[in-house]
């Protein structure tokens, strides 16, 4: 779900590439993206649907399986 920029401006914190990693931060990824501040503005990259984000709830929800 994520686009190579959102891997890259948070490799410093969270390897958006790595399952594992995304599951263990779910829920502060869950509620940065579904308040907006990521992507952030600035990054030129769309701000994720109201959809996308219940979608990646579900995952996170359902036990993050592939």
């Amino acid at each position: 779900m994520f686009t190579e920029m959102d891997v890259a401006h948070m490799s410093k914190m969270i390897d958006l590439s790595d399952r594992d990693s995304v599951f263990e931060h779910a829920d502060a990824i869950y509620a940065t993206v579904l308040n907006g501040t990521m992507p952030p503005p600035s990054s030129g990259e769309p701000r994720w649907s109201p959809d996308r984000c219940a979608t990646f709830k579900r995952w996170a929800d359902e036990g993050g399986n592939p």
